[in-house]
């Protein structure tokens, strides 16, 4: 490999009033964020491809919005890690090791892709909000507010998700029995 390939991106100066300790624990956070909304997007435009029966068009409609959100989000998820002075995460191994969101392994029906997806939402959700805790505490309200914006979009997404779920009689959705 030339040097060009295994050149790592440096950490950049940043005198924001921040400490370097908080800003790179944040950044920590941050990627692993990124590592979901990653393996996330991978999914979700993988169902999108791949999404087949009564549910069809509803379910490629929505994920098209939802991966394309996605995409931006990655990339502003990578530009606030560099903002706050270290390198974004590299290396598809290390984004799915870091990613709380499981890859997917096959392609379920159309009423198992929503639940999947909706719960994953709600997941990186969840972790995010660990990723606000850690900003607000040492004191970046950039962060917490960028953060807490895609809380809420990944909630709505779960709702989106849940509510086509419902109407899938194949299947429940989470926390309903099957007929």
């Amino acid at each position: 490999m030339t040097e060009a390939h295994t050149a790592r991106s440096p950490e950049l100066p940043v005198e924001s009033g921040l400490s370097h300790d908080g800003r790179e624990a944040l950044c920590q956070k941050l990627a692993d964020n990124l590592a979901g909304t990653y393996v996330l997007y991978h999914k979700t435009q993988t169902y999108h491809w791949n999404v087949t029966g009564p549910l069809f068009y509803s379910v490629h409609k929505l994920t098209d919005k939802q991966y394309k959100d996605l995409a931006k989000a990655i990339d502003a998820i990578a530009e606030r890690i560099r903002a706050l002075g270290f390198p974004a995460p590299a290396g598809l191994k290390n984004i799915y090791q870091s990613s709380a969101i499981d890859d997917p392994t096959g392609v379920p029906e159309a009423g198992a892709m929503l639940r999947e997806l909706a719960l994953d939402h709600q997941h990186l959700a969840g972790k995010m909000r660990d990723t606000v805790e850690k900003a607000e505490e040492i004191g970046d309200t950039f962060t917490a507010d960028f953060v807490t914006e895609r809380i809420g979009t990944h909630e709505e997404f779960a709702w989106m998700l849940n509510a086509l779920a419902v109407g899938d009689d194949r299947g429940s959705a989470p926390g309903q029995a099957s007929a």
